[in-house]
């Protein structure tokens, strides 16, 4: 009874708040804690946010300026509505399996005084984990083609918060995160993450990303820690094309008290329309392994000759593997034609012809002999025009020969001209993406736009890349061990993570003398619980699994889940998160490049025994030194026990929960 009348009371509060008559309009989300205010100065709107006693946006301006038309201005508030949306939504796939999608709305209805009288509406949805808005543009009562040469939505935020970040190169968000105070952040990719004295978390981004060019942010000289969104142009400057009516993408502010509860923020996802069709039986989490890192360690070849990677017999060899170690799916890179002209000219690839050393339809056949998927690869090289001409007949030619899943690729620059970002690539991407959807394929892809929770509305769009994967350990000074603890509070928050975990050989001397993973083997294993993907690859060579006690715990891990907690988390220094699968808990925990004792409560579980399988750091592992040495071991805990997980320099700890007969 006293939960139904404060939830009432606070439902007055949303409808109470409305200022009538003067264009100022306060909307709250349902538990109350944050407020959003909107009002107009001199004509331009503006908005403010406040989480309980915490500022956090200051006054900030939101308008737009167009090409051979007049910017935004001298506008009113002419009308309101009002509405209030809660629903529990069941996942196709994801890190839980029921949402809570909970939201106060208003939608203000501007036009402009002046002879133009141009209509917009601002869209604003206030959660418990955050605030979105979006801009909607009425057909107008003239010209109803914009071409917008800058998006002027402002974050004059409230303190120079600490901050999370990487350039915003519109090319590439492959970059190690730096952590600075944020007015010495310049320029940005979102998601940027941002933490106040207090801890209170916030996070700037943007949700259903389509017909419209990515969001950056760039500072402004004034006021101190002012932003700025910076819309990715075409080539000739102009940032949007489009006609009205239409909407832009949501502009989301998450903000949360503490970095754990970023990790339960479902905003981008709930921002997203659901999926039109209900029945998705074909589209099915899973682990991999593949013909991939061979080629990073320089060990095989892209291309075909004597050392190349994707042929008929090598892939039969992971097939084998697959199959007897209960994966579900094989990776091969390089099978078809255009690796050996990559670079050298459009329309290098073709998607229907393979090398003659591969041949997929014995394979497609052996495959399903053993029940194992073939995932099949385009890489476009950035020539993405050639690859729409081929789009249809490269899927038709997968389905033909029981392939379901392709991992795409965009590295390089976009020929003929463009940018990875901007609006004519964003709507490339989706155009694969809702493709691949009529085809029943499933997507993994790399060099992707930023994920913005679509995959709720194309639950086919499985997984990405869009950061700093393993790969980078191979032919670079790598990621350090920092990396894997601010991933997920970072380009984690945006959607799933190809991160292509699980190296065993961690310093690969045989084929590389300077580079290594920066990693223990128990961080290796958390990989699979701390960075989340509905398909995870088991990335090493086979043969590096061999005699393995350690690979059980690889081959137990689900990658699709019922619950996800985190337990304890600091930006940057730990994180350690749990998991659950069918009333079984996995908890994964990472470190930086220091050494760590942690002691987590266990009081998550629902009364009774428990079997815990531990994977921990052995004596003296060290990430640089000595990465290999692993405890493993098994213990009975109970909802009660305080446990304690050390953690090496570089180190990991992941374990697995049955509750005892």
């Amino acid at each position: 009874m006293k939960l139904n009348f404060i939830k009432i009371l606070l439902s007055l509060l949303f409808v109470s708040s409305i200022s009538f008559g003067s264009g100022e309009h306060k909307i709250s989300s349902p538990d109350g804690q944050i407020v959003f205010s909107f009002f107009l100065r001199d004509g331009i709107p503006n908005y403010e946010v406040v989480y309980g006693d915490e500022s956090i946006i200051n006054s900030s301006a939101m308008s737009f300026k167009f090409k051979n038309q007049p910017e935004l201005s001298n506008l009113s508030c002419i009308d309101y509505k009002t509405n209030n949306f809660r629903e529990v939504w069941t996942t196709v796939w994801g890190q839980n399996k029921k949402i809570l999608n909970e939201y106060n709305e208003i939608i203000l209805s501007l036009e402009e005084k002046n002879p133009n009288a141009r209509k917009i509406k601002i869209i604003v949805r206030a959660y418990n984990d955050g605030i979105a808005f979006r801009y909607h543009f009425d057909e107008q009562k003239e010209n109803n083609y914009f071409e917008i040469t800058d998006e002027q939505t402002y974050f004059n935020f409230a303190d120079n918060f600490s901050a999370w970040w990487i350039p915003n190169d519109y090319d590439s968000e492959e970059y190690l995160y730096r952590n600075t105070p944020l007015d010495q952040m310049i320029a940005a990719h979102t998601p940027v993450t941002l933490q106040s004295k207090k801890g209170t978390c916030i996070v700037i981004h943007e949700a259903e990303l389509k017909n419209y060019a990515g969001m950056t942010l760039e500072k402004n000289s004034y006021p101190q820690n002012s932003y700025k969104s910076v819309l990715v142009p075409y080539p000739d400057g102009i940032r949007v094309k489009q006609t009205a009516p239409f909407n832009t993408p949501w502009r989301v502010i998450i903000i949360t008290p503490n970095a754990e509860k970023l990790i339960s923020s479902n905003i981008i996802l709930n921002l997203n329309p659901p999926p039109a069709d209900k029945n998705y039986d074909w589209i099915k989490p899973g682990k991999y392994v593949g013909v991939w890192w061979a080629m990073h360690l320089n060990k095989e070849s892209w291309v075909t000759g004597p050392n190349h990677g994707a042929t008929t017999e090598n892939v039969k060899r992971y097939i084998d593997f697959a199959a007897e170690n209960k994966f579900d799916a094989v990776l091969a890179e390089g099978w078809n034609k255009g690796w050996e002209m990559w670079g050298k000219g459009n329309g290098a690839f073709s998607y229907t012809e393979s090398f003659s050393d591969f041949d997929i339809n014995e394979l497609s056949k052996y495959a399903k002999s053993k029940n194992i998927a073939l995932i099949g690869h385009h890489e476009t090289g950035g020539d993405y025009l050639s690859y729409e001409k081929q789009l249809d007949a490269a899927f038709n030619f997968y389905k033909e020969n029981n392939v379901n899943i392709v991992k795409t690729g965009y590295a390089g620059r976009i020929r003929p001209n463009g940018y990875h970002y901007g609006q004519e690539m964003v709507n490339h991407y989706n155009l694969v993406m809702e493709k691949a959807l009529e085809y029943k394929i499933m997507l993994d892809v790399h060099e992707p736009i930023k994920p913005t929770g679509m995959c709720r509305t194309y639950p086919n769009l499985m997984t990405g890349e869009g950061f700093r994967g393993m790969e980078w350990n191979a032919w670079s000074k790598g990621n350090p061990p920092e990396h894997i603890t601010v991933l997920p509070f970072t380009r984690g928050l945006s959607g799933p993570m190809d991160y292509t975990p699980g190296i065993f050989d961690l310093k690969y001397d045989q084929y590389k003398k300077d580079e290594f993973v920066k990693s223990t083997l128990a961080n290796q294993l958390a990989h699979y619980v701390v960075l989340y993907s509905p398909f995870q690859m088991a990335a090493d060579l086979i043969e590096n699994y061999k005699d393995q006690p350690a690979f059980e715990f690889i081959k137990n891990v689900p990658t699709d889940w019922d619950t996800t907690l985190a337990l304890k988390a600091v930006i940057g220094d730990y994180v350690i998160i749990a998991r659950e699968k069918n009333d079984v808990w996995y908890i994964g925990a990472v470190t930086d490049e220091n050494e760590r004792d942690i002691i987590i409560k266990l009081d998550f579980l629902e009364n009774g025994n428990y079997l815990m399988k531990s994977f921990s750091d052995g004596n003296n592992a060290h990430y640089i030194t000595n990465p290999y040495p692993i405890n493993i071991k098994e213990e009975i805990i109970s909802e009660k026990t305080e446990y304690k997980i050390h953690l090496a320099p570089g180190g990991g700890f992941a374990c697995e929960i049955r509750k005892t007969k």
